[in-house]
């Protein structure tokens, strides 16, 4: 089995080296444009958190909490992939230490995304279906827990498979080597343990969002003092359902690329990894800001205030329920 995986990872190796003979000729505007947009939406991202931070109640509230880590995990994830994207068009290697370290976090913080969509769902259901015990189910330390959780859930697969490697192999972590998740997989139990976590977190997160979406809507269609508010709340759960999709795609791109690694032409393989990155990794991190910060009343106008450098202020249009 290890014979297969070195197999695939000289296969993967070869389509980045294609790669790179394609940017010298050519395409270097895809890699411009990509690392614009990580740019952009990493100073929008900035931007929403200091918001956040202006404002005593934005740093109180476990949903404000919750959001503030989802922009925090979202930038860190952007920065890093965009660091290992650089590093795989241009064939950089870095010790592997070090890449046991850029590869930890940016695996652990896009794993954080789909599960913190969870809880902010959760969030708002209990808030809509149970608003007298909203402030006794969720607090400041609850939120905190929650980020905890999330963090190890996340984290766990690529530990182990890292130890493994330490393992095994612990002489190698002072090599250099081409930067990338595959390099730490050296059986086969870690591939199927992979997939195995990525097929409990789809079915868990999808499961949560679904449950809350529909418990809103029922709420929303009963209830007649919060109608406005569960009918809010309800467009948000479909919003971070869309989004799911997009982060899902990129647990299912990883098992697609090893497969066309070793079978399609090095055109189509570099192209799938460029869409990837743009539009399956960054896209859905994009979309944070625009579903939780611009469409809440009380973070809009002050998100507009800082936007502006404070040159017109901006009355809020809502208040922070």
């Amino acid at each position: 089995m290890p014979m297969n995986n070195q197999s695939i990872e000289g296969t993967l190796l070869v389509h980045q080296q294609f790669f790179k003979v394609e940017m010298t000729e050519g395409p270097v505007s895809k890699l411009i444009v990509a690392i614009l947009m990580a740019l952009i939406f990493i100073f929008i991202n900035s931007i929403m958190f200091h918001t956040l931070l202006s404002k005593p109640v934005f740093r109180e509230l476990p949903r404000y909490i919750l959001f503030a880590h989802m922009l925090c995990n979202d930038s860190v994830q952007l920065m890093l992939s965009m660091l290992l994207y650089l590093l795989s068009v241009n064939l950089q290697m870095i010790p592997k230490a070090l890449c046991a370290l850029f590869v930890l976090f940016a695996t652990t913080t896009f794993r954080n995304a789909p599960l913190n969509l969870a809880v902010m769902s959760l969030e708002r259901y209990v808030a809509i279906c149970f608003p007298l015990r909203h402030s006794e189910m969720v607090n400041q330390k609850s939120a905190g827990v929650s980020i905890g959780l999330i963090w190890i859930f996340s984290s766990i697969n690529l530990v182990i498979d890292i130890m493994y490697s330490l393992i095994v192999s612990p002489m190698s972590f002072k090599d250099p080597m081409f930067c990338s998740p595959q390099r730490f997989i050296l059986s086969q139990w870690q591939i199927d343990m992979f997939e195995g976590f990525n097929y409990f977190f789809f079915l868990t997160i999808t499961a949560i969002l679904i449950f809350s979406y529909i418990n809103v809507v029922v709420a929303a269609r009963s209830a007649s003092s919060q109608k406005d508010s569960a009918k809010k709340a309800h467009k948000t759960i479909l919003l971070h359902l869309c989004q799911l999709v997009l982060c899902v795609n990129s647990f299912i791109y990883g098992t697609i690329e090893r497969a066309l690694a070793m079978t399609s032409s090095s055109r189509l393989f570099m192209d799938l990894r460029y869409m990837n990155f743009l539009f399956v990794l960054l896209l859905p991190r994009c979309l944070s800001p625009l579903i939780y910060g611009l469409r809440d009343d009380a973070i809009r106008p002050l998100f507009l205030y800082y936007v502006r450098c404070g040159y017109q202020k901006v009355k809020p249009s809502g208040t922070i329920q």
